[in-house]
């Protein structure tokens, strides 16, 4: 299967409920088509310093940000295609970088177990930024069952419902089952417009015939400033917060 590994474009956020959402996938019926995933759970395992530098860099909005995460579509397995992901932004663009690798691979290469068995740009820039930041590591576990739609047009338009966002603190594999404590309420969605260029203005319409606005959300960072930093505050880890939820 080919994939694509190298993403530069918009990526605007919005928080709607679920009339929202299905009025909107009815005005995209004529425009978008779901993907060929349909509504998969995606597994994120999110790699951080000990004192979340990271994350608690991006809480402060600079002009630059990145993070390192990798990614599988579905519960993995060692021979699974998984995804090394490089994230930055700067000045409200989105640039990914990312690789396709057996899960084993991938999991070894990160650890500094064994070194990636194709070296690439890519490559090397994932390794740079692990030098750089240190003994950065598997940190958060997040999760959440996304629907991708693509435009019909053949332009790089895409739209993305993402629910029941979880995250944990433990057990960071992506050959585990799915649970964890919900970071937004389960009747919210987060609904992603992703492009290159300007939204089409049938979609402008929509948005705002539904008086829906855009806002900054990030599910790293949402995890972090309401579960895991009141827990760092209170030195306590309570495990009664999760949710448990096998898919």
């Amino acid at each position: 299967m080919a994939y694509q590994y190298i993403f530069e474009r918009f990526e605007i956020k919005y928080i709607i409920n679920q009339e929202q959402k299905e009025r909107i996938l009815k005005a995209m019926e004529p425009y978008m088509a779901l993907d060929q995933y349909g509504r998969t759970t995606i597994r994120n395992i999110y790699y951080d310093t000990d004192n979340y530098r990271l994350i608690r860099r991006s809480i402060e909005k600079p002009v630059y940000k990145e993070k390192l995460r990798i990614r599988s579509y579905a519960k993995a397995s060692p021979t699974s295609t998984v995804f090394v992901e490089l994230k930055k932004k700067y000045k409200s663009i989105v640039y990914k970088r990312r690789l396709a690798l057996p899960e084993h691979e991938a999991m070894n290469w990160m650890a500094g177990k064994k070194p990636i068995s194709t070296r690439s740009q890519i490559s090397d820039e994932i390794d740079y930024f692990m030098d750089y930041y240190q003994n950065i590591h598997p940190k958060v576990f997040l999760t959440y069952e996304r629907e991708a739609f693509y435009s019909l047009k053949g332009d790089d338009f895409r739209v993305t419902f993402d629910e029941y966002i979880l995250c944990r603190q433990e057990e960071l594999s992506l050959r585990a089952d799915v649970w964890g404590t919900l970071i937004l309420p389960d009747d919210l969605v987060l609904m992603e417009l992703k492009c290159s260029r300007g939204i089409p203005l049938w979609m402008s319409k929509v948005l705002s015939e539904e008086k829906i606005f855009k806002c900054s959300f990030s599910k790293y960072g949402t995890a972090y400033e309401t579960i895991i930093y009141p827990q760092l505050k209170e030195g306590v880890f309570n495990a009664s917060y999760y949710i448990p939820r096998s898919v």
